[in-house]
């Protein structure tokens, strides 16, 4: 059986997991002293783990009913 998060619960997860990883990374780079080039690669390799669990068909968003769903309509 595979995991599946509901579209409501997957746009709840990514915003958590994108306020999470800011809070980390600036906590982080505040700490220590790091080049911007490491930065930029911590942030792509964030953003690489949500686009292959959405690849992946485990997260499905909904971007918050933002955007008109993919129906066509009869």
């Amino acid at each position: 059986m595979k995991i599946r998060l509901n579209p409501l619960a997957s746009d709840i997860f990514i915003c958590i997991y994108a306020i999470v990883s800011l809070f980390l990374r600036f906590k982080y780079e505040s700490k220590t002293t790091i080049s911007p080039m490491n930065s930029i690669v911590m942030g792509i390799c964030f953003v690489v783990i949500l686009w292959v669990l959405i690849k992946l068909k485990i997260l499905n968003p909904n971007w918050f009913g933002l955007f008109n769903p993919k129906n066509p309509k009869p």
